[in-house]
């Protein structure tokens, strides 16, 4: 009742100040906000003159209204400012705006409540002001907001404000690159429910009324974005997270009733997540509040600060929203174009905990889920177009793409230097509880690495695509107990061409393994190297470190006299228009001084194209020009067959 009543003095108030106050004065007001907006940098208009750095939302929720008392405290950015403007959704009805017991003078448009403060404020000094609004909630993006009922039928009361729906259901500065010092969250509610948000608990008080008003307090700074509510019947079902011999932090799950006995099994790991992510990334955030999840009716899970929301439960989502508490909620990526350091760092953190908790196996398992969604990725990992919700959450992208450059930086540096980058990188004093891009991550990697990995961020983060490796190798029987290896490497994609450490392991005849890492820095390259024995199989990324495509287009086993035999590789290549080929033949098999040889011209899906030799042949070296005046520009495979001899070599036309 306080709130209408409250609403009618306020419009009151208002219209008489309107009819008092020349109307230029209100459109001067409209064309001085629109001096203050700037674009900030997540290309979502936000107000850049003033940090924000205090909020406390004062919530009284209804199963289908909501009424709020929001308070915001800032200070002014550069110079001095009079006015600023939140950010809150049209849907929502403004009451007033106060400071220091003054009602301001407001102006809204555009989703926006531009506000005339009540003096000037300098660089120097905070402002405290008081947004009282009540309604219904839009609701936008991944949901923002929802009234619905729980699993018992009772009202549920839920916030998922990402990417830009905080202001659907409260008024704030809604950029990610501008986190508050700390936040309360009061929501009073029916004593039925129970009321959830960020941090901790300080108060439970009864009104009297049938109405409980829970007051949670956040320590630490946090984005609009996770600041949240969950307001339902809830069980509470809470065990402790023990970081030293004499200190244990809450980790308490709001679930349903009738769901708990379901969802139990996978309550249970949290802790154990919590200690494998705390060796791997770093102490648990914010130690000194709690984690837990909060039912709610959406069919996945959202990383809130402290307490995330869940609606579909499994290991695998339960330690993703975990993850992000150091990767989203402790660092959160500055804008959404750099959205992978918050959903690639946690999707890869499941394969860190699926290596750490189930083996080897189920880690080569995840490896091998995740590069099969990246491969379907479009576009750049850089999210191009941030005002469309699809492109930021796109998972092939975002998510599994983001995920495989993990796995990929890891194969690059080693297990070691990597498991320390990131260590790094969430305990970073200039990033922590901050905002971070890909170019601060890439700047820890390459200190902690010692070299540049320049090449490695341009190609994967802001190029699109994957290499698509064509190997061809052939090696001779071992003299003196080594053999020599002549490898090629190709890549056939269109577009960027993809500078990677490449991995090639050989086994030989008599059980040896060598492993040689070959710096692939040209389309066409070919490596010489010497192993011991003589070459049996080869493995090319035998550990799957590079996510590709691979084809072999000759794997040749040496033996016996066959080593006599040679196909070089052609010259120039690539080439435009001609080009010679050298090979070598030996004597035959059968004491013949003479062998029938053929070398044959394939296109890349194996149509022949001409032939160059179809016939007898001494013992000898011999060349042959190949003219392509004729063909288009592309992958060709030149073959040679003489006697039990077969081996193959690609070349590149390029007109």
């Amino acid at each position: 009742m306080r709130h209408i009543l409250f609403l009618f003095a306020v419009l009151f108030s208002f219209n008489s100040f309107a009819q008092q106050t020349d109307k230029p004065y209100l459109q001067s007001e409209k064309l001085n906000a629109a001096r203050l907006i700037k674009a900030a940098e997540d290309n979502y208009l936000s107000d850049t003159t003033y940090d924000a750095k205090y909020y406390k939302l004062d919530l009284t929720v209804t199963s289908s209204y909501m009424y709020g008392a929001v308070t915001v405290k800032g200070m002014p950015l550069t110079g001095t400012i009079d006015s600023c403007y939140l950010d809150l959704s049209g849907s929502m009805q403004l009451d007033s705006v106060v400071a220091n017991g003054v009602q301001l003078i407001t102006y809204r448009a555009d989703n926006k409540i531009y506000i005339h403060l009540d003096k000037s404020y300098s660089a120097d000094e905070i402002f405290t002001l008081t947004v009282y609004y009540q309604g219904k909630p839009s609701s936008s993006g991944l949901g923002s907001f929802d009234f619905g009922k729980s699993a018992s039928g009772k009202p549920l009361i839920a916030s998922l404000s990402e990417p830009f729906g905080a202001s659907d259901w409260w008024p704030c500065k809604n950029a990610l690159s501008d986190k508050v010092d700390s936040s309360d969250v009061w929501i009073t509610c029916s004593s039925e429910l129970t009321a959830v948000s960020n941090g901790s608990l300080e108060e439970v008080i009864d009104n009297g009324n049938l109405t409980k008003t829970y007051k949670w307090k956040n320590h630490y700074p946090i984005a609009q974005y996770l600041i949240s509510i969950a307001v339902g019947d809830y069980t509470e079902y809470k065990s402790f997270y023990k970081y030293s011999e004499t200190d244990s932090m809450p980790v308490v799950h709001y679930i349903y009733p009738s769901r708990l006995n379901n969802v139990k099994r996978y309550l249970d790991k949290t802790v154990n997540m919590i200690q494998i992510f705390s060796e791997k990334f770093g102490q648990y955030p914010f130690i000194k509040e709690k984690y837990g999840h909060a039912e709610f009716n959406w069919s996945g899970g959202m990383e809130h600060q402290t307490c995330t929301s869940i609606g579909a439960f499994d290991d695998y989502i339960v330690a993703h929203e975990l993850a992000h508490q150091w990767f989203g909620d402790k660092i959160t990526c500055k804008d959404w174009h750099h959205i992978w350091l918050n959903e690639g760092f946690a999707t890869y953190s499941e394969g860190i905990y699926r290596e750490a908790a189930e083996g080897e196996d189920s880690f080569n398992a995840f490896v091998v889920e995740t590069y099969s969604s990246a491969k379907s990725a479009k576009g750049t990992i850089y999210v191009q177009n941030v005002s469309s919700d699809d492109a930021i959450f796109d998972y092939a992208r975002s998510y599994s793409k983001g995920g495989a450059v993990l796995h990929m930086l890891r194969g690059v540096v080693g297990d070691s230097v990597f498991f320390n980058i990131l260590k790094t990188y969430a305990s970073e004093p200039s990033l922590i509880y901050s905002v971070a891009t890909t170019e601060d991550f890439q700047a820890i990697a390459e200190r902690v690495c010692g070299y540049s990995l320049d090449y490695f961020f341009k190609e994967w983060i802001y190029a699109s695509g994957y290499p698509k490796y064509s190997i061809s190798w052939t090696g001779s029987a071992a003299e003196n107990g080594y053999s020599d290896i002549n490898l090629n490497i190709s890549q056939s994609q269109s577009g960027t061409f993809f500078t990677m450490p490449v991995t090639v392991r050989v086994i030989s005849s008599e059980g040896d393994t060598t492993s040689v890492v070959l710096f692939n820095d040209t389309q066409n390259q070919e490596f010489n190297f010497s192993v011991k024995g003589t070459p049996k199989t080869l493995k090319i990324d035998p550990d799957n470190y590079i996510l590709k495509t691979l084809t072999i287009t000759d794997v040749y086993e040496p033996v016996g006299e066959v080593s006599s035999f040679k196909l070089e590789q052609n010259y120039p290549n690539p080439f435009n228009p001609e080009t010679k080929i050298k090979f070598r033949v030996s004597s035959g098999t059968s004491g013949n001084s003479y062998i029938p040889v053929k070398l044959k011209v394939f296109d890349a899906i194996g149509n022949e194209v001409t032939i160059l030799v179809n016939k007898e042949l001494d013992p000898g070296e011999y060349e042959v020009l190949f003219n392509a005046s004729e063909l288009a520009s592309g992958v060709y495979i030149y073959k040679i067959t003489a006697g039990d001899y077969s081996q193959s070599r690609k070349m590149v036309l390029m007109k």
